[in-house]
Formats: structure tokens, C-alpha cells, sequence
């Protein structure tokens, strides 16, 4: 599961990532449980290269972001950048590689401080991490605005006086400015307009090209992942069923639960006909998920061993691996 494209050496190298929360339920919160909102997951990403995490909302993906930059600490795993353990360093030692990784949140509407300006959120992490100061942060500011397609002098204006695309984009300036190799993108378009997202996809994809930037890229959709990504990792109530290159997911997906995100997500083309299948059932509660392999209530091609057995992984050919009894 750790195989990235054409394979060169992953940069960030994720084994057996797993994130236990305790939380309380029951009146006045008198009963302890435990939810499991990531379980064993593992995948590489090599430099340069876009890796998608996709699944329903709940299933843990956004998670699994913040736990690659322990924002959130992990429970077990390990969390390699450049083969150093992320999850294993002190804090001291943690900050230096931050500036390497990066991350932008899904809503820009609260992701930005709106008691300060722009310049002085962007000018907040050079002084943090003792990158410049004064004329030569300034400098750097007025940069990267204009980088992501704004005027030098938003610097000086609020979030407040912004629109969504916008802010959007100030986000990715604030991701931009330490010169990160590495962003975690999660559900960094999902709050915009169509349009717009089609705007701050262009302007992702042509930074990647321009910096060579590594992403990790969180989305419930299919369709911009398929824009996006190089490769991509399907995740169901916090376990990885499938991962491969974007084209052989969506020709041939080998996971039930891929086949059918792939349909719910088709390509706009009149000559492209697809019949769209609905799942029945809802998604199990992730304090008390179903035996076996968790997908198997709502799967069209369950069989009795489903129902029993969690199925193992199974790595296939062209760099495709999938959790699944049919490819078992």
C-alpha cells in the first residue's frame, strides 16, 4: 500500500495511521465510548505528485489529514516525512519541517482571523518561523498575493471584504508563503460555487507545477479528484477499500463502495451514459461498525464471509491494491 507513481520514493510515507477518540454519550454524559475514526491506514506520496483521499462524509479522511501534521495527535502509526517520524518528534523538533507542510481547510469563511488583515496573517508565520521581517516580508507578501491572482494591496484590507474565491486564495497564500513542499488540501473547494471552483482548481494545479508541490488532496467528490490527482485512496468508515492510479479507479474500480462514488460522479458527456445505483442504508455509526468488512450491510455483492471476516489487503498489479473478498 506504500507504492507511489512510477515508483519513486515516497516523500511522506503513512503506516498503519489509527486515531481512537473516547466521547461521551447517554444523559448528562455518563457513558465512555470509544470511536475509531481511522484504522490501519497506510499509502505513500512521492514529490510532486497528487494523492486524493475520497469517501463520504464521516469516513475519516479529514482525520487522517490532520493527524499527517499532528494537528491532531495520532493513536498508533507512523507518519514519515523524508524518513523522519513526524509522530514520534518532540515539538522542538517538529517546527522546523512545518514549514515544509502545509495545509488548507475547507471553509475560508472561518479559517481566517477576522481581526487581522491579510498582510498580517501572511506576515505571521515569516516572523514565527524567523524566515524575514520588515521590507523583506513585506516583499514576500505583495509576492505570493499577486501568485495566487490578487492585488498587492489586499494585504491591507480584511477577510470580511472578500469573496469566498477570494478568501480562498488568501488561504493558499498563507499555505504558500513558508515555500512548503508538501500541502494537505482537505476539501479545499467543496464550500465554492462551481465556477469558482473550477478557478482555484486551475490555480492549484498550475502551482504544483510551478513550486513541483506534493499534495495530499481530501474530497467526497470523485470528479475533481479525477481533475486533480494522480493517484487516489477510497476510504469507508476510517479503513482505505481501494487505492490506484485516477484512471484504472474509474475504468475499472475493483471496490463496490468505488463503483458506485464513481457513478454517483459521472463525466458531463451527453455520449457518456451511466446508470447511477443508489446505496441502500445508512452509514454504520463508527462507535459500533458492523463485523466483518464495514461495507458489507449496504454492498450489492456481499457474500456470508463479508459478514465475518474484515478482508485482508491485497496488492495487484499497476498499483493497485484493494480490501475486498472479490479480489481476495
Amino acid at each position: 500500500m506504500l507504492e507511489c507513481a512510477d515508483s519513486a520514493a515516497p516523500i511522506l510515507e503513512v503506516q498503519g495511521l489509527r486515531k481512537v477518540f473516547s466521547i461521551t454519550r447517554g444523559f448528562m454524559g455518563g457513558q465512555r465510548a470509544s470511536l475509531t475514526a481511522v484504522d490501519d491506514v497506510s499509502f505513500g506520496v512521492a514529490a510532486g505528485e497528487a494523492f486524493g483521499l475520497v469517501g463520504e462524509s464521516g469516513c475519516g479522511k479529514s482525520t487522517v489529514g490532520r493527524c499527517l501534521l499532528r494537528l491532531i495527535e495520532p493513536t498508533a502509526g507512523r507518519v514519515r516525512y523524508r524518513g523522519q517520524d513526524l509522530a514520534a518528534l518532540p515539538a522542538q523538533a517538529l517546527r522546523p519541517l512545518r514549514r515544509k507542510l502545509q495545509i488548507v481547510f475547507q471553509d475560508p469563511y472561518s479559517s481566517l482571523n477576522p481581526r487581522r488583515t491579510v498582510g498580517q496573517t501572511l506576515v505571521e508565520p515569516l516572523r514565527v518561523h524567523g524566515v524575514a521581517k520588515g521590507r523583506a516580508a513585506r516583499d514576500r507578501v505583495a509576492a505570493v498575493l499577486t501568485e495566487v491572482g490578487l492585488a498587492p494591496e489586499a494585504a491591507d484590507r480584511f477577510p470580511h471584504e472578500f469573496s469566498g474565491g477570494q478568501r480562498q486564495r488568501i488561504a493558499i497564500a498563507r499555505a504558500l508563503i513558508l515555500e512548503p513542499e508538501l500541502i494537505v488540501a482537505d476539501e479545499a473547494v467543496s464550500a465554492l460555487d462551481v465556477s469558482i471552483q473550477a478557478q482555484i482548481l486551475l490555480l492549484l494545479k498550475d502551482l504544483k507545477a510551478r513550486h513541483g508541490l506534493s499534495f495530499v488532496f481530501i474530497s467526497h467528490d470523485l470528479g475533481v479528484v479525477r481533475y486533480f490527482c494522480h493517484r487516489v485512496a477510497v476510504m469507508y468508515l476510517g479503513r482505505l477499500v481501494e487505492t490506484g492510479p485516477v484512471p484504472a479507479i474509474f475504468d475499472t474500480p475493483l471496490h463496490p463502495y468505488t463503483e458506485t462514488l464513481r457513478n454517483a460522479s459521472p463525466v458531463p458527456d451527453p455520449a457518456n451514459k451511466v446508470t447511477m445505483r443508489r446505496l441502500d442504508g445508512e452509514v454504520p455509526s463508527p462507535t459500533a461498525p458492523p463485523p466483518g468488512c464495514h461495507f458489507h450491510p449496504r454492498c450489492p455483492k456481499a457474500m456470508d464471509v463479508c459478514r465475518t471476516t474484515p478482508p485482508a489487503w491485497t496488492t495487484l498489479s499497476g498499483g493497485r491494491g484493494a480490501a475486498c473478498h472479490l479480489h481476495g
